[in-house]
Formats: C-alpha cells, sequence, structure tokens
C-alpha cells in the first residue's frame, strides 16, 4: 500500500514528453500537492492477437524510449497488464490515486474505457483532466464552427481551420523532484514487458527498419525539416509508391502513436516554408497533415465511421464476399506482381507508400475484387505500423469510393500505375523474388509470358506464382456498372427519405 497519495498521467496515443500537455499538468500536479507522480501505460497481456507483429514491436520499442526519456526527469514509466477498466478501480484504491490525466482519444476503444473509468473516479473522488494532443486542431471545436456538421470536403475542412492559432508546442525539461519519485522496488512487476514476454519470438521477425520511440521520431523530423528545398517542392503525386527506399518521409507510425506531436510537426513546417516559394495543400507536406485533420473531424463526428451500416456519410454498397480472394490479395497472391509487392512489403515491413495504399485498396473493392473496405480495413488495421482508427477508415472509404470521393469510374490499372515510376519492375524484383528473372516486358504480366521464357526464368504460373484472380480489364468495366448501379440505388433511397414540399 502506498504511504503517499498519487497523481496518475495514463500514456495512451501519446508516447512523447515533448508537447504532452496532459503529462505537465500531472508533473505540476504531483508538485503542487506533494504526492507520487506514476506515469502508466496499460498493456492487454492477449496483445499479440490483436495487433500484427511489426506494430507490436513498434509499440514495445516506443514504451522502452519512452521510460528511459522518464527516467531522465527522474521518472519512470509503470506497465500495467490487464484491462484498464478493471486495473483503474483497483489502482485509484491501491495508490490512493487523487488525480488523473490523459491524452482526448477518439478511437471508439478509449472512449468507451473513458465512460466506465470517470464512473468509478466520480465515486472516488479522483479529478480527472484530458487534453486535446493527438491531433492539431480540436475536432469538436471544427464541428462546432460547421453547425455540427461534418465537413465533406478536404477543401471545406481548410476553410474552418485557416483562422485558428495553433499554439506552441511546450516543453518538458524539469526533472521530477525526489519526493513526487515512487519508491524503487526490487521488483520488475511494472517494467516494459519484452515481445518474448508478450509471446512473440523478435528472431521471428524481418528486420526492423523503423524504430519506435520519440527519441527516432525526433531524429527522423529534424533530418527531413533540414532539407527545405525538398520540403518546399514536395507533392505527394509526384513521389513514387514503389521506390526501394521511401519518397516520403515515413513520419506517420510516429504520429500516431503519439511519438512525435502533430503539432510540433505543424510548427516546424511552418518555420521552413516561411518566406519560400512552396507547394500548396492538398499535395504538399502540409497538406498531408491536413489530411490526418480532416478525417480526426469526420470520425468525430460520424457515428459508425469504421463501418458501413450506420455510416451516415458512406454510400450503401452491395459488396460481395470470397474469402479466398480477400487471403490472396493480403498475402500478396493475387497473380498482379505489382499488387503482391505492395502487400507483402506491407505484411515484412509495416509501411507502403500512400499511393501504394491506393492501388491495393481500390484494387480489393471497386476495382477489381468487389470485396467491402471494410474487410480491407482489418488487414490494415493488422500489418500497418501507422495504423489510426480515422484515417484508415477515412482512406478506405474514400478509395472505394463509399464517400469524400465520388469519381468511381477513375481506377487504378495494376500493369500502368506501376510502370510509371518503375518500368524496370525493380520493386517487384525485390517483394516478389520468384519473378525476379522475368525479362522487363513481362515482369507486370508475367502470365503473357511464353512458356520457354517462364521455364527460362525458373518460374511457372500457376505452379511457382498464381495465376491472376481475375481479367482486370474485364472485371473493373462489370465493376463501374455495379457502382453505377448502387449510387442510382442510394440517391433514390435519399431522394424518398426527403419530406415533399
Amino acid at each position: 500500500m502506498a504511504k503517499l497519495p498519487s497523481v496518475i498521467h495514463w500514456f495512451r496515443l501519446d508516447l512523447r514528453i515533448h508537447d504532452n500537455l496532459a503529462l505537465r499538468n500531472a508533473i505540476n500536479e504531483a508538485e503542487n500537492r506533494k504526492h507520487l507522480l506514476r506515469p502508466v501505460y496499460v498493456i492487454d497481456p492477449d496483445i499479440k492477437n490483436k495487433v500484427g507483429q511489426n506494430r507490436l514491436r513498434f509499440l514495445i520499442q516506443s514504451l522502452q524510449d519512452l521510460d528511459s526519456n522518464l527516467r531522465k526527469l527522474n521518472s519512470r514509466l509503470f506497465v500495467l497488464k490487464g484491462k484498464a477498466t478493471e486495473l483503474f478501480p483497483k489502482l485509484f484504491d491501491e495508490w490512493q490515486v487523487k488525480y488523473l490525466s490523459s491524452q482526448r482519444d477518439l478511437d471508439p476503444e478509449f472512449t468507451e474505457q473513458d465512460e466506465i473509468i470517470d464512473k468509478v473516479a466520480d465515486e472516488k473522488k479522483v479529478f480527472i483532466v484530458r487534453r486535446v494532443q493527438h491531433t492539431i486542431y480540436d475536432p469538436q471545436s471544427v464541428l462546432k464552427k460547421n453547425n455540427g456538421s461534418v465537413p465533406l470536403t478536404y477543401q471545406k475542412f481548410l476553410s474552418l481551420v485557416n483562422d485558428t492559432q495553433v499554439k506552441e508546442a511546450i516543453e518538458i525539461t524539469k526533472a521530477v523532484s525526489d519526493h513526487c519519485k515512487p519508491p524503487d522496488s526490487d521488483s520488475n512487476e511494472y517494467d516494459v514487458p519484452s515481445l518474448d514476454e508478450l509471446g512473440l519470438a523478435e528472431s521471428s521477425l524481418n528486420p526492423c527498419k523503423y524504430p519506435g520511440g520519440e527519441t527516432e521520431g525526433l531524429k527522423r523530423l529534424h533530418v527531413y525539416m533540414a532539407k527545405k528545398q525538398w520540403v518546399c517542392k514536395f507533392e505527394k503525386p509526384n513521389t513514387s509508391p514503389n521506390s526501394i527506399e521511401p519518397s516520403t518521409t515515413v513520419l506517420s507510425p510516429y504520429l500516431s502513436h503519439g511519438c512525435l506531436s502533430s503539432k510540433l510537426f505543424y510548427h516546424k513546417l511552418k518555420e521552413v516554408e516561411n518566406g519560400m516559394p512552396h507547394s500548396q495543400p492538398p499535395v504538399s507536406l502540409f497538406g498531408q497533415l491536413m489530411w490526418r485533420e480532416f478525417y480526426y473531424t469526420a470520425g468525430t463526428g460520424t457515428q459508425n465511421f469504421d463501418k458501413m451500416v450506420g455510416n451516415a456519410v458512406c454510400t450503401q454498397i452491395p459488396w460481395g464476399k470470397n474469402d479466398e480472394h480477400l487471403k490472396a490479395w493480403a498475402e500478396g497472391r493475387t497473380g498482379y506482381p505489382f499488387v503482391d509487392a505492395i502487400m507483402r512489403q506491407l505484411k515484412q515491413e509495416g509501411w507502403i507508400h500512400h499511393l501504394a495504399r491506393h492501388m491495393v485498396a481500390c484494387f480489393l473493392t471497386r476495382g477489381d475484387l468487389w470485396i467491402s473496405w471494410e474487410e480491407g480495413a482489418k488487414v490494415f488495421e493488422d500489418y500497418l505500423l501507422d495504423y489510426d482508427w480515422s484515417l484508415n477508415a477515412g482512406n478506405w472509404m474514400w478509395l472505394s469510393a463509399s464517400a469524400f470521393f465520388y469519381k468511381y469510374f477513375r481506377v487504378y490499372s495494376p500493369v500502368a500505375f506501376g510502370k510509371k515510376t518503375d518500368k524496370e519492375g525493380l520493386y517487384i524484383r525485390k517483394y516478389v523474388p520468384e519473378l525476379k528473372k522475368y525479362p522487363t516486358e513481362y515482369i507486370y504480366e508475367p502470365w503473357k509470358a511464353p512458356k520457354s521464357v517462364q521455364k527460362a526464368a525458373g518460374c511457372m504460373i500457376g505452379e511457382h506464382y498464381p495465376q491472376r484472380i481475375v481479367d482486370h480489364d474485364k472485371i473493373h468495366k462489370e465493376n463501374m456498372q455495379k457502382m453505377n448501379l448502387a449510387y442510382k440505388v442510394n440517391k433514390e433511397k435519399k431522394s424518398l427519405k426527403r419530406p415533399h414540399p
């Protein structure tokens, strides 16, 4: 039993010291009250079955880095194993908790938890403070400015925030005083668990390309912000979805885990752009950051945002169901080398270029396989290092032409799109190595290669690499007709619901 009462900061999607107002509130409160400060993170013991391997490794690395940075401030991280709704009621008593701070998160899993914990805290007289700090703008304030409605276009969103002052990112440098530091324990009960302890053998993973943590996120930010000309000339459509090394910043995993403050990124970008000619939203680097804000606002204001049914912004489309096709897509076995290379890179490394995401999302949904975007979103949730609830749902709706984007007749070609930036197919040769000896003329369409060429390359189609599961040229036209019909049906339903004069 703790002798002194405690103040808790509950880390969630804010795995950082910099620009963490909720953490600073907790530190100040502990100092003023002469209470113990306990920064905590709750980890589900069954997390291995809920989070993909690469993302789990990124999370554990981020927690190790956070613990290290807290120790520099004369504190430490307490990792609690279990369900937050069961742990906190016990901790409130055991640690004599008087004050709890956390970031305000919008993901349903957090909002549902918060409602339960708030009731217990109220009964036990624990004061709770939550801060908006995962986004640059407060989504609720943006919605209020739009009369409570979700802005359905990016331009409308920009018009709502363009005159909003963004406060400077705060720094926490002052060490926690000794009387606020919990006594050291001989037990490792609250240490950051290793992957092995969570039931995941690190030796089974691919080499780590993007290490997790605040230290790495800040380093990556400073490296890219030093490239001023590159930042100012950046245009997303002109970057390559299939370059061997990323043609973008890969800051997204650090933003999604809160290792890097989006507000800090905002101010650093503004500093670089100041006084220099630069590209404009939506294609600029700043514009990319605003897409994140747009989707967070839409997700906050829309019930069932990650589902089709009961989602007010989503067009209801009668998607088909084909488990074999879904599995082939997820595992990179569609018979279309560009699609398969992207999905294999995603599974191996946990990250793919934004335009590569466009390609495979369109292919799964309206382009070729006619499978619901919800199924694709679940696979991305498993594989992506930068999985983010609102961005994942928003982007999948966009790419399936279910919301925000309605030009369903603009379909990505699984052959021509990749050739624009990688004629030789080097990307395919890396991630689909069974095809690496194929001549360039067949690398995107190996089914066209004569048997003699297949044999010489050591890869027979249908034996060593699958036959394509659909004929894109034929199927995408059929799917366009289905989309056209779904749009008409939805339009008719909406007109029937409208009150007649």
